[in-house]
């Protein structure tokens, strides 16, 4: 594939925005029969028979190199005090220590409540903010400890789609001053040929070409969101930050957007990290997942592994809370698994495990050993000392001997912690084995 961003829009533009075009034609015609489909039961149509009809979910490649390297990555907002002299009184600890992998052309869901620290994390990627510490290696640069002149050149890499359409627009400006401000910027074309770019980006999103000047407020939500889209593509970048990109949109043009989305990611070999709190467009897009609670990762893995074997208490009640229209229909739901309490304050979290306060296995040693992001399958990581699958949660600590403590989190004289399987980002080829407490591998 060329790398040359001129040619490589202009390569493939007609296929792709034929596909979108129709795709968004025969996603709306589908979108009829579904409803029809699912009127039957009296429920809503589902965001998967939806995008199903037009794209298959995306496959995990295991053989796919990393295309950005997030290890322990730490945000701190400081909190100042009122009155005349300001003084740091304490900090928010908006992300603090996650660890991740994105694979070259893949896609990392990220999930998990309002406030969890999702969208700080995806800003910390793009340098909107300037990370407290961690690193994050993308192809030999470290993005946390550049300068505002050395990320410029990477910027072109590393682009964001916002939440927001609406918000996300200046709606002062024309579509085509809005999707052409990246190109000027970074002198990529001439200035006579930043039209005819705009509108070929504008075709691949599946707009009509020749409305580059109207403004934002003459086009729907969905159109918007490609608006937004083709302003991140505009300087052909390698990695995505997708920032609930459907989040504002209703369930049809959801799936509209989505398999937009997979057909850029094929013809241009995007990777996406991408942010959402609803996890059956996650399920659809992303091959992998990692569930954040209160600034830290939780459970990392692939789909299969967090959608049917999840052992994080917290990914359970997340799963829980998802309809199924499906299960509604054949008359049965599953069982709600409701948290007690609030999440406690990013300023003062508890110590330990930091989902404690709302978890029913927790006991004394959550409150006095953090636990560790520790591999327990091939692509599978849990942070939790009583991981085990829903209705199999282990009656004592999971991870005594690799920390070198006793049930309630006491030291143990003369033991030594292991850090065989407490590793940073990525996946090793042996992990800890929960029902053995033995390193295993294949």
């Amino acid at each position: 594939m060329s790398q040359d961003p001129n040619a490589k829009v202009g390569i493939d533009v007609s296929e792709v925005g034929a596909n979108a075009a129709e795709t968004g034609e025969r996603d709306l015609s589908d979108h009829v029969d579904v409803v029809d489909d699912h009127e039957a039961f009296h429920e809503p149509p589902d965001f998967h028979a939806l995008a199903e009809h037009g794209h298959v979910a995306t496959q995990l490649d295991l053989d796919a190199e990393p295309i950005i390297t997030v290890d322990n990555l730490k945000m701190y907002f400081p909190v100042k005090s009122s009155g005349l002299v300001r003084r740091t009184v304490g900090h928010v600890q908006a992300v603090d220590g996650v660890s991740f992998q994105v694979p070259r052309g893949g896609s990392l869901g990220l999930v998990g409540e309002s406030g969890c620290g999702k969208s700080t994390t995806g800003r910390l990627i793009t340098r909107l903010y300037k990370p407290t510490g961690g690193s994050m290696m993308f192809e030999g640069h470290d993005l946390a400890k550049l300068s505002t002149s050395e990320m410029k050149p990477l910027r072109r890499n590393v682009q964001m789609i916002f939440q927001d359409p609406y918000t996300s627009l200046n709606p002062r400006h024309t579509v085509g001053s809005i999707v052409g401000a990246p190109l000027a910027v970074h002198n990529i074309v001439p200035k006579d040929k930043i039209l005819p770019r705009v509108q070929e980006l504008l075709e691949v999103v599946g707009l009509n070409p020749e409305h580059y000047n109207r403004y934002p407020n003459e086009f729907s939500g969905g159109q918007r969101q490609r608006i937004g889209i083709a302003r991140a593509l505009t300087l052909n970048p390698k990695l995505l930050v997708a920032d609930e990109p459907v989040s504002a949109l209703d369930v049809s043009i959801q799936a509209q957007v989505v398999n937009l989305l997979q057909d850029l990611q094929r013809e241009f070999d995007i990777a996406f990290l991408f942010i959402a709190h609803d996890l059956a467009v996650v399920r659809h897009f992303c091959p992998e997942v990692a569930v954040m609670y209160l600034g830290k990762i939780v459970e990392i893995g692939d789909r299969e592994t967090i959608y049917g074997h999840a052992h994080h208490p917290y990914t359970q009640a997340l799963l829980s809370a998802v309809p199924d229209v499906k299960q509604a229909a054949i008359g049965g739901r599953r069982e709600r698994i409701r948290l007690e309490g609030d999440v406690p304050s990013p300023i003062n979290p508890p110590s330990g495990c930091r989902f404690r306060t709302r978890c029913q296995f927790a006991q004394e040693i959550c409150a006095k050993v953090e636990p560790p992001l520790l591999q327990i399958g091939k692509r599978h990581k849990v942070a939790c000392h009583f991981a085990g699958e829903l209705g199999a949660h282990p009656a004592t600590p999971v991870t005594t001997d690799l920390l070198g403590v006793d049930d309630q989190g006491s030291p143990v004289p003369g033991a030594t912690p292991s850090n065989t399987q407490l590793t940073g980002p990525g996946y090793e080829k042996t992990w800890y084995d929960l029902r053995s407490k033995q390193t295993t591998g294949v």
